[in-house]
């Protein structure tokens, strides 16, 4: 019994607990806002689920931040097949999650996002390939290092556009890629040239892997009056969301009196317009605080990260960082109007399993980045 205090203790001492603090704070916000979102569903399924996903949730955190990262990304070979295996999986037994795309495994009525769980150990993967990169002989500005970065970044992503046409997905894990580059010291040369590129495949792209659907939804919050003049298309959502966001004004209309919310005109509320609810029913505070603890975890990845003496590990978290940034930034943009709606949840608010558990196992690693600041697996490259 001792013994088990003192290694709770020592846990407790070394861990990154401000951060703990912050998700669990996060999630039991989240929790009331589902609630509410849901309260005139015809089941509490959702309720049950998201309690469930977040007490595994919380015991992910504390066994990544016990294992070290850096010695698991030495088996990269292993990641690299994990990720290629996990994502295809959608080919055969992919099923649509209610958004027009694929990108859902059902068991048993349990939905797993293969997507969700594979942008973490694609982060840890792009970490440990740039810090060989860099040890290299040529380092990781040259050619061959730059096309092995981009054949490993274009191969994951045309892998979850083809099996699953998540462009949702696809977006996250393509800002990781250049946050990461970014932050390893890539040159800017490299950015431009390869938004040349971009540009130029731009046409294929839009012509050949994206439905009119998919089209539609990128446009419409450019180009309402064209794309759906009528305002009961692919702008329904965003319009209701914008009056909930508005009704709402400075302190909202009242948790669970929100009329938007406690009705059924909204579809999604409880997942892709979370942060819509938390407006109406608890105005423009209630949104705040949302986005002050957002803000905080953000931040808080970005320190660890900045006091870590490994260079992989440095990656790692300016991964899951600009994971949560892009996140946030693009569902609460959903929101008020301003990015399109793809189907990307608000960390730790929104409703889903998959996402809370895996957000919890990222900021996990990186609690245990903190716990091992003087571990480093390959030699300091700063």
């Amino acid at each position: 019994m001792k013994r088990a205090v003192s290694v709770i203790k020592e846990y407790i001492k070394t861990s990154d607990m401000l951060l703990l603090c912050l998700c669990i704070c996060s999630s039991i916000y989240g929790l009331f806002l589902i609630y509410s979102a849901t309260r005139t569903y015809e089941t509490n399924e959702y309720m049950h689920v998201q309690i469930i996903a977040i007490i595994i949730g919380i015991f992910l955190f504390i066994v990544m931040s016990l294992i070290d990262i850096e010695l698991i990304a030495e088996k990269w070979i292993f990641l690299l097949l994990f990720n290629i295996l996990f994502i295809s999986t959608l080919f055969i037994w992919g099923v649509e999650g209610g958004t027009g795309n694929k990108s859902w495994l059902r068991f048993f009525n349990i939905g797993i996002q293969p997507a969700e769980v594979v942008k973490v150990s694609f982060a840890v993967l792009l970490s440990k390939q740039l810090a060989v990169l860099k040890e290299s002989r040529q380092g990781i500005n040259s050619v061959p290092s730059v096309l092995m970065l981009v054949l490993h970044f274009g191969f994951m992503f045309m892998l979850i556009i083809v099996s699953s046409r998540d462009l949702g997905s696809a977006l996250v894990f393509a800002v990781i890629f250049i946050a990461v580059l970014f932050a390893a010291g890539i040159k800017a040369i490299w950015f431009f040239l390869g938004t040349i590129v971009v540009a130029a495949m731009s046409p294929l792209i839009w012509n050949n892997l994206l439905s009119d659907y998919q089209k539609a939804r990128i446009l419409a919050p450019y180009f309402p009056e064209t794309v759906d003049p009528s305002g009961l298309g692919v702008t329904w959502q965003a319009n209701q969301s914008k009056i909930m966001l508005a009704s709402g004004q400075l302190t909202g209309q009242g948790y669970l009196k929100g009329t938007q919310t406690q009705s059924s005109m909204m579809p999604f509320k409880h997942t892709d317009f979370i942060f819509a609810v938390a407006g109406e029913e608890l105005g423009m505070i209630g949104c705040c605080v949302i986005i002050l603890l957002l803000v905080a975890i953000i931040l808080r990845c970005l320190y660890v990260g900045v006091k870590s003496k490994s260079y992989m590990s440095m990656m790692v978290c300016s991964g899951v960082a600009a994971m949560l940034i892009f996140q946030t930034f693009e569902n609460i943009g959903m929101c008020i109007g301003i990015t399109p709606v793809v189907g990307i949840t608000l960390p730790f608010f929104s409703y889903g399993g998959s996402s809370v558990m895996t957000t919890f196992a990222a900021l996990g690693i990186v609690s245990g980045i903190r716990m091992r600041p003087n571990t480093v697996a390959h030699r300091q490259l700063r």
